[in-house]
């Protein structure tokens, strides 16, 4: 870590300190074990702009309706950019994006003053326990004065919290561990599993999603937000040849700035085929159509997750076990001891192989 990060690291935790002395109130604190009340009205609170990080709230969403009786009002309060995400889907009663620019001004903060009359008695800070989210425990003290304020045990952070939740040792799943911060409402009854809304497609895609569903497909999706992070084209058209020679068409997907990089993929498997431009709604349906998806570890692999399509992702330089869901009819593949260690020599042939082998356990 550079000097520049460790300064702007320790500046953060120092006003995570200031903010949790100003905002102290006696009996805020909350005695763990501690039961609590049955919530009327929930905030998340996850103001991550990443597509995964928005989808990885969404099994909160599912417990506070299935295991809180009568279900709350559920609201979810997310960046700017991944309102998108969540927007529609059928467990959030309203999907708030909001701009954390001027959180500085406290509570006179664009959308701060609104969401304290909204008037939550559960806020929910769904950060994680590797590093204290400071923002993140800023906005959910401030949008609840009233409120109870569950997060996760970490330094400093805590301290602005009215519950801090231990976390689970069996477990670094980051899908199990966020959902866990549910534990003292629900009394351990959780909801598993990331869950997307029915996409909204144009007509114009139906015809594809058709041919998907009626005939073997597969998509591979080559991309992802980091390049140091993401398996050589090479490997996904290792991949490709790998579900032809299975009898799958592979349908290769690609985001913004990333079209050369599929092409790539299609030039390197002769019979795949390069996806029109799609949303996010049109790469979720086409996901589920096709029945088998293969990409890195990135947004879109929390996707297809969340649609239910069986997930073949390649995790290069990243905490598997944390960031991947690892359970049927999923398989998550770390390939960095090949790409790193071994200089990538053998990386297609393991690539095609995990293609391979997936999709043949699919059809037995």
């Amino acid at each position: 870590m550079s000097w520049l990060k460790r300064l702007e690291l320790w500046a953060k935790l120092l006003l995570a300190l200031v903010a949790s002395a100003l905002f102290w109130r006696p009996g805020r604190r909350l005695r763990p074990g501690r039961p609590l009340p049955r919530p009327r009205k929930v905030l998340l609170v996850r103001p991550d702009n990443r597509v995964g990080e928005a989808l990885l709230t969404t099994p909160l969403l599912r417990t506070l309706k299935a295991h809180v009786q009568p279900a709350p009002k559920v609201h979810v309060l997310v960046h700017a950019k991944v309102a998108r995400v969540l927007s529609g889907h059928p467990d959030a009663d309203e999907v708030i994006a909001f701009d954390r620019r001027r959180l500085w001004m406290g509570v006179l903060a664009p959308g701060v003053r609104a969401l304290r009359k909204e008037g939550y008695d559960l806020v929910v800070d769904c950060a994680n326990w590797e590093v204290p989210s400071v923002t993140s425990a800023i906005i959910s003290r401030l949008v609840g004065p009233r409120a109870i304020v569950v997060g996760p045990r970490i330094w400093p952070v805590a301290y602005l919290h009215s519950l801090s939740v231990p976390a689970l040792t069996e477990t670094r799943s980051e899908a199990l561990q966020r959902t866990h911060l549910l534990s003292p409402v629900t009394g351990g009854s959780l909801a598993k599993g990331l869950s997307f809304r029915e996409p909204n497609v144009r007509d114009t895609f139906r015809a594809l999603l058709e041919d998907a569903a009626t005939s073997p497909h597969a998509v591979i999706n080559p991309g992802g937000r980091l390049g140091p992070r993401r398996i050589p084209p090479e490997a996904f058209a290792a991949s490709a040849r790998a579900l032809l020679e299975q009898g799958r068409t592979p349908i290769v997907t690609w985001g913004p700035g990333e079209e050369e990089l599929a092409r790539a993929v299609v030039a390197g498997a002769p019979g795949a085929m390069l996806a029109p431009p799609t949303n996010l709604d049109e790469l979720a349906a086409l996901m589920r159509a096709a029945g088998l998806t293969v990409c890195n570890n990135t947004g879109p692999m929390h996707l297809s997750v969340s649609v239910g399509a069986p997930t073949l992702a390649f995790f290069l330089r990243m905490d598997m076990p944390r960031w991947g869901h690892a359970y049927a009819p999923h398989r998550m593949v770390d390939l960095t001891s090949i790409v790193d260690g071994a200089a990538g020599v053998g990386l297609e042939a393991r690539a095609a192989e995990e293609a391979r082998s997936f999709a043949a356990a699919l059809v037995r």
